[in-house]
């Protein structure tokens, strides 16, 4: 079963940037992830405005992939660097539909 890790980041100290930006997409591939999308391009159609620099969403083959990269000691420098820089909140959701009424999604 698939899972999504949705990323929603405020910066606050840019420093670890270009070096995440740079080197962590290879440690997601590692894992078996992928980005569906690392934008900064953000807009609100309902609800109350927030603060984000970026959203980011990958997607992992399983709920294992995605805590590989987490416990990865290759990935433990960049994520120490994100979170001292920023204001991370992490989303995981799977691929099912919660009412079970889309046909091509299994019912969760």
């Amino acid at each position: 079963m698939s899972v999504f890790l949705i990323a929603d980041i405020k910066v606050t100290d840019d420093g670890w940037v270009p070096e995440y930006a740079a080197n962590v997409h290879n440690l997601i591939e590692k894992h078996g992830g992928r980005y569906l999308s690392r934008s900064g391009n953000i807009e609100t159609l309902e609800g109350s405005d927030k603060d984000s620099t970026l959203i980011a969403i990958i997607e992992f083959p399983t709920r294992a992939a995605l805590q590989g990269i987490l416990e990865d000691p290759e990935y433990a420098p960049y994520g120490q660097a994100r979170q001292a820089g920023s204001v991370s909140n992490f989303h995981v959701i799977d691929d099912t539909d919660i009412a079970g009424a889309i046909p091509y999604l299994k019912a969760g």
